[in-house]
């Protein structure tokens, strides 16, 4: 009925639950089988999912000492059937994630098994290693600091751990080889997802890309001692949300007798306009400690929905300059992208999709309709005894955090262990502060110190501890309780997040396996999620008591409504980009056919013996076959590469500015975008192999053989990888109209 009405909701798990107790019945055999025999009965019962799930089960209990629950085996039939297993923190996602993935290996699959960190990866695959030892199936890992000949050898094993970001530069990489054996990936098989909703869903659309330098590159001019010396209000302003600022006309004044008296707004300044918005950007609404950290010399950015470090991450080019030189900071190298690809399609690639995480069920819709999977909802071994009460709301964030502080020194007293959860850096150590103040110790764990984050919250549970921590999602360690907790971890938030799943999230890390535990949220009319998403809406007849604590159900009522539009709003970001990046995409597999065919046959020898036969053969009887086949290769992979490079930089420049011509046209921004886009992506196969062909009539023998330098086969001097943060501000075209549209309205005044 769900699927006929098209509601995503849990499948049925009553053929999962049947299949948990026949392989019940079959365990007391399996305890009798020597390790060789039960191998051997793992690889007969890979098609038998009770026959596996046994076997699993019983080389589970050997080699790790751990026998798996029946719920943990629905979980593990779950994803062997594609799905997206929900399942409680601390019920065993892992351990049923490396039932699943050594299934499918059984079976033939290649499995690579997408964690959203090294550490997760690492630990996993050595954690689980025993286990795949004993049903015959080979492990490796891949994390940041794995060489390539370590990575090729880790993607040949049968189950490979890694972070979902490595396997992207991986692939980026292997898509500018010149040679076959210089790939590292091979083809893919099956994406086991950990935290899948974090991967599929909030960073869907995080661009992974491959960025080159060349020794001639120069920098673009910074504007930061410019715009630190304007005051807001006078020089500038702020909206509301705080989200975007812009010049007045004093200030616009002030910025142009700055730079020599020029005309901020002439049409060939809009670089310069665009550069000192940029600046101001950095300067106003990006807050250290919030946004990101410096650490060891270097901007680092904080992940929202992890409030940890984000590694490798970055913001477009002229967002992250001018962070660095606000923060007088050596600039990071800058340089042109040589390609990229966006999370969501490196996880399209992989014919089998499947993944496990505890908060699935809120993105069911989504991860139905961008990637056709359904969400089975594990009941966990012990029923849920945690208490979840309430949200406390109040009129200011003063008196909130005034009764935080109250009922962490209250629960403190009792010995009871306390986990808080705040929004973000800088509001972990303000805390921290109070509660010092108050008597209080506490351990911190955020994006200063994740390093230390797996002792730090194992010992979270243990009586009288208190841990103020950012975003719990993806930390990977349980919260056992420590001797003498009899009333279970109180998890307290400081605020509700922009999505539930994230507050459901830190509310699971009280009642872990049927514990006792308490959760609570605080909330107040002046949090940003209120402020942003719900500025207009007012508190309907409530009124704060002596505490500025309200208890109308009106106002309760925004909280849940501002972070439902929250939900809104980045689900239709979602889409938008996904539309963008769709054309592209399908651009790009059009590319890659060709190059591959390039890569591994005879195709650009054969296009410059018939562009320039005379030629090809004069070279080919000065130095060989070989050596001329192998050169207009590398002629032609080069011209591909280059004319892709400059594709995307086309079409980066394309979406910026779609929206200022289709502005006040009454035009779609994606059909304009298409409709330049789609002839532009024509064209780029047939100039590749002209300007090769051309290329090739040029090249000359030297000393060394053919010359492809002289030729103008120049590869970057030097490539890196990075993620791209999201710009939280919108286009640099879209704040540059802003603020031209502001100063037009100014000076008419």
């Amino acid at each position: 009925m769900r699927r006929l009405l098209q509601r995503p909701g849990s499948v049925d798990l009553a053929p999962y639950a049947a299949v948990a107790a026949e392989a019940g019945e079959r365990e007391e055999r399996m305890r009798g089988l020597t390790d060789a025999e039960l191998a051997q009965a793992a690889r007969d019962g890979r098609d038998d999912p009770a026959e596996l799930c046994a076997a699993a089960r019983e080389a589970a209990r050997r080699a790790l000492g751990e026998r798996p629950y029946d719920v943990q085996l629905q979980g593990t039939l779950a994803l062997l059937a594609g799905q997206v297993a929900e399942m409680a923190t601390g019920e065993g996602k892992t351990l049923s994630g490396a039932l699943a993935a050594a299934g499918y290996a059984l079976r033939g699959e290649r499995v690579h098994v997408l964690s959203v960190n090294d550490y997760l990866a690492r630990r996993d695959a050595e954690w689980m290693g025993p286990f795949y030892a004993l049903m015959g199936v080979s492990v490796g890992w891949v994390v940041q600091e794995s060489t390539p000949d370590e990575r090729r050898a880790a993607y040949g094993a049968d189950v490979t751990y890694a972070p979902v970001s490595e396997v992207g530069f991986d692939l980026l990489r292997d898509r500018l080889a010149t040679s076959p054996g210089d790939r590292v990936l091979p083809e893919p098989g099956v994406a086991l997802i950990d935290e899948a909703d974090s991967v599929l869903v909030d960073e869907a659309m995080v661009p992974l890309v491959l960025a080159g330098a060349d020794d001639d590159a120069g920098s673009a001019p910074g504007y930061a001692e410019l715009v630190r010396r304007l005051r807001p209000g006078l020089h500038y302003t702020t909206d509301d949300e705080a989200r975007n600022v812009q010049l007045t006309q004093a200030g616009a004044h002030e910025v142009e007798r700055a730079l020599g008296g020029i005309d901020l707004y002439a049409p060939e300044r809009l670089d310069t306009l665009t550069a000192v918005n940029v600046a101001l950007h950095a300067e106003t609404l990006l807050h250290r400690d919030v946004d990101y950290i410096v650490r060891d010399g270097a901007v680092k950015l904080i992940n929202a929905s992890r409030g940890r470090v984000a590694l490798l991450q970055r913001w477009p080019d002229g967002l992250q300059a001018a962070v660095e030189a606000k923060e007088a900071l050596e600039a990071s190298p800058s340089g042109e992208i040589l390609d990229s690809i966006t999370v969501q399609e490196l996880i399209g690639r992989y014919p089998v999709r499947c993944g496990m995480t505890g908060t699935a069920l809120g993105v069911a819709g989504q991860l139905r309709e961008f990637y056709g999977l359904e969400i089975a909802v594990i009941p966990p071994n012990r029923p849920c005894v945690r208490v979840d009460e309430p949200d406390r709301l109040y009129a200011t964030a003063v008196d909130k955090d005034v009764a935080i502080v109250e009922e962490i020194v209250a629960a403190h007293a009792t010995g009871r262990p306390v986990l808080v959860g705040t929004l973000d850096v800088a509001e972990s150590e303000r805390l921290a502060q109070r509660l010092r103040r108050a008597g209080v110790d506490c351990v911190v764990l955020n994006a200063k110190n994740d390093a230390e984050e797996a002792a730090i919250i194992a010992r979270a549970g243990e009586r009288g501890a208190v841990t103020v921590s950012t975003q719990m999602a993806g930390r990977g360690t349980d919260i056992r309780l420590g001797e003498g907790v009899t009333e279970g971890l109180l998890v307290i938030g400081t605020g509700r997040h922009h999505s539930r799943r994230l507050d459901d999230q830190l509310r699971g890390r009280a009642g872990r396996q049927g514990d006792p535990g308490r959760s609570v949220f605080f909330a107040s009319l002046e949090d940003e999620l209120v402020t942003r998403y719900a500025p207009d809406e007012k508190a309907r007849g409530a009124s704060p008591d002596d505490d500025g604590r309200i208890d109308g159900k009106g106002a309760h009522w925004i909280v849940g409504h501002a972070q439902r539009v929250a939900e809104g709003v980045d689900l239709e970001i979602h889409r938008n980009t996904w539309r963008y990046h769709h054309l592209i995409n399908l651009q790009r597999r059009e590319l890659l056919d060709a190059r591959d065919r390039v890569l591994t046959g005879d195709d650009a020898d054969t296009l410059m013996a018939e562009r320039h036969p005379s030629h090809h053969a004069e070279l080919v009887a000065a130095v060989g076959e070989r050596a001329v086949a192998d050169a207009a290769r590398r002629l032609l992979l080069f011209h591909m590469d280059r004319c892709w490079a400059e594709h995307l930089a086309y079409l980066a420049d394309l979406r910026e500015g779609i929206h200022l011509r289709s502005l006040g046209r009454g035009l779609d921004p994606l059909i304009e975008f298409n409709s330049e886009a789609v002839p532009a992506g024509k064209r780029l196969l047939p100039d590749a192999r002209d300007r090769a062909a051309e290329a090739f009539a040029a090249l000359t023998v030297d000393g060394d053989g053919l010359d492809l330098a002289a030729a103008g086969v120049k590869r970057p001097s030097s490539t890196w990888t990075y993620v791209v943060s999201d710009n939280p501000f919108g286009s640099l075209d879209q704040r540059a109209l802003r603020g031209l549209i502001s100063m037009v309205r100014s000076r008419r005044r």
